[in-house]
């Protein structure tokens, strides 16, 4: 028996090359701003994908082994409830993961920071490697694991700099 012919108006789908990920692949972020109540942001990261909900949500997607800084900031009427920064390095299938809020499946967290006067301090950091000419998900992901364990420790972090970032990338280089 023959299936029935498929009209030209329904589009035939697309297979997807194995360089693009599919959306099993990407790590999905939920975007919340609802002013002076919630605020969910991403501050640096190359998401891949976006997609508008509705006027205060939106999903924004990362591939894998990419990184990006989710920050969380949360009010009621007596003040503010929740202030948190997380960056984050997106896993690829069938990697390890650790889960977080609104950030699906979850990621390898290398830093995280609660409470506004750490969240500040990390903001300015990554304003100063923005200042470099350096993108905040171009850092090497070791100096964003000094960042979090150096303020757990309530120590002031050493500055990324363009000769370890230079490092870095070299490193890299010969890992690939």
């Amino acid at each position: 028996m023959m299936s029935p012919p498929v009209p030209s108006s329904v589009p035939k789908p697309i297979a997807a090359s194995p360089a693009t990920p599919t959306a099993d692949q990407l790590t999905h972020v939920e975007l919340t701003w609802i002013e002076k109540r919630i605020e969910n942001w991403i501050r640096f990261g190359r998401p891949v994908h976006a997609q508008t909900l509705d006027r205060s949500r939106r999903i924004v997607s990362f591939a894998p082994d990419s990184i990006f800084a989710f920050v969380r900031w949360a009010a009621n009427d007596f003040g503010t409830v929740v202030s948190r920064l997380d960056v984050v390095r997106a896993v690829a299938p069938g990697e390890s993961y650790q889960t977080l809020p609104f950030v699906r499946p979850g990621g390898e967290i290398l830093l995280r920071v609660d409470g506004w006067p750490k969240v500040e301090k990390v903001l300015q950091h990554v304003d100063a490697v923005d200042a470099l000419g350096i993108h905040g998900a171009d850092v090497a992901p070791d100096h964003w694991r000094h960042v979090h364990h150096r303020l757990a420790a309530s120590h002031a972090p050493r500055p990324y700099t363009l000769d370890r970032h230079q490092g870095w990338l070299k490193r890299r280089e010969c890992e690939a």
